[in-house]
């Protein structure tokens, strides 16, 4: 079978797994009430203090009936749900299919399995009021610069885009203000207030709560998913 035909034979079938996953996540969801999605690294450690962190946030954020979203996976993931559903909340948990460091961990209440990491991005944003990132690497950067690009290009509200640990972020908020802003003129004067730095876990959740207070969830989807 020529690479042609196979590409007409199977790629039309993608779609409709597209659409499942899509019809499965938005079903399940849109009943979880407001929302927040915390980042990070897969591969940090029960004994890390920002494991700790993450684990003492989600706990803060459900005891104010907001569901906590996560990739599904260990690490500050798995803190998150964990903190979620100690107290009592919607720990929601949207796994990834991955060879080798993806694994669900038991602690999402509400687990939602995809394929494909751009339907699962989506999800990601389209039912959070804010997202909290943690340490991480490429996955956590990732979904850092997506999410602020969209809200910097009005294509979401102006959602609170927190960065948790100051020592680990500093290098990079110094880069972007000398290279992008002032060196380069890449982003606008102010586009860097966009992102929030804090190692309060107390303020990250006031944070939320105030966006919550003085704006509610959405009643309308987003720019970018209408």
């Amino acid at each position: 079978m020529s690479e042609n035909t196979s590409f007409t034979r199977e790629d039309p079938w993608r779609i409709f797994r597209i659409m499942a996953e899509f019809v499965d996540s938005f079903e399940t969801l849109s009943k979880s009430g407001p929302a927040v999605t915390i980042f990070g690294s897969a591969r940090t450690k029960p004994s890390d203090k920002y494991y700790r962190a993450a684990h003492d946030i989600a706990k803060g954020l459900a005891k104010h009936n907001l569901a906590v979203i996560t990739g599904g996976g260990p690490g500050i993931m798995e803190a998150a749900n964990k903190g979620a559903m100690q107290n009592g909340g919607k720990s929601i948990g949207l796994n990834i299919e991955l060879p080798h460091e993806q694994a669900g961990n038991r602690y999402a209440n509400v687990p939602i399995h995809f394929h494909y990491f751009f339907s699962r991005k989506v999800c990601f944003v389209k039912y959070s009021l804010g997202f909290i990132y943690m340490p991480g690497g490429f996955g956590t950067l990732d979904e850092l610069f997506e999410v602020a690009t969209l809200v910097q290009t009005q294509r979401i509200p102006q959602f609170p885009l927190i960065l948790f640990g100051r020592e680990y972020w500093k290098g990079l908020m110094q880069w972007m203000k000398t290279e992008l802003e002032d060196k380069h003129g890449y982003i606008s004067h102010g586009d860097l207030g966009l992102l929030k730095v804090t190692d309060d876990v107390n303020e990250v959740i006031e944070i939320i709560r105030d966006y919550e207070r003085r704006v509610g969830s959405p009643a309308t989807p987003p720019k970018a998913f209408a």
